[in-house]
């Protein structure tokens, strides 16, 4: 397949242009610093783009069979950035006809299990009051998903860790895993990598947990 990835400088980004490299997938990276890149590949092209113009980043989208983003706040003060990015990034796409999409939120962003510890319910209103402006962008930006002509698909982990790939989580197709706490980066990007051409997960969140 011919992929796209934007926050391919990130913990997950890098992992999903590795793995894909690595299944031999085509992969354009789309960055704003290609230093911050570390992921090397004969079939990567990696892209220097304004992530914020919709025009700029037409021609790194055109004609790819999935895009695949983890871009999103790193940080409270940078509350917001999803939402911004990702509608620049849906831009693009409709002007190009590109389909198929799968971006990086959040747990708390999805329901919880009817059944889940209170220990969980109880950490996710913590979290989630911690949290609250990060949270408030993902949600938005899971509206401009819905909004757009896409067929997207929002991958929800937990609190994330740096491990190998396991294969060991689980996905729940618009809910959560119950007790699901932890996801590692590697994973969520094996996940994702899994759900391009699944299409059950269309117009979908999906929960990924260990």
């Amino acid at each position: 397949m011919k992929l796209t990835v934007f926050g391919a400088t990130g913990g997950i980004g890098q992992e999903i242009v590795r793995q894909a490299l690595a299944a031999g997938h085509e992969v354009t990276a789309v960055v704003r610093d290609p230093a911050r890149l570390t992921v090397t590949g004969e079939r990567l092209e990696v892209v220097r783009a304004d992530l914020s113009d919709p025009e700029a980043l037409r021609p790194a989208v055109a004609g790819r069979d999935a895009v695949l983003s983890g871009l999103g706040a790193r940080r409270r003060a940078d509350a917001g950035i999803a939402t911004t990015l990702t509608r620049s990034v849906l831009r693009a796409m409709e002007a190009e006809g590109t389909r198929r999409l799968l971006v990086v939120s959040a747990g708390p962003v999805g329901p919880m299990p009817d059944d889940s510890p209170f220990a969980d319910r109880l950490g996710r209103k913590v979290v989630g009051a911690l949290l609250k402006d990060v949270y408030a962008d993902l949600t938005a930006m899971e509206a401009e998903l819905a909004r757009s002509a896409t067929d997207w698909t929002s991958v929800r982990p937990p609190r994330l860790q740096n491990k190998p790939v396991t294969g060991a989580y689980r996905t729940v197709v618009g809910g959560f895993p119950r007790a699901g706490r932890f996801a590692g980066r590697a994973d969520v990007a094996h996940a994702m990598l899994a759900m391009v051409q699944d299409p059950a997960t269309v117009k979908q969140g999906v929960g990924v947990a260990y």
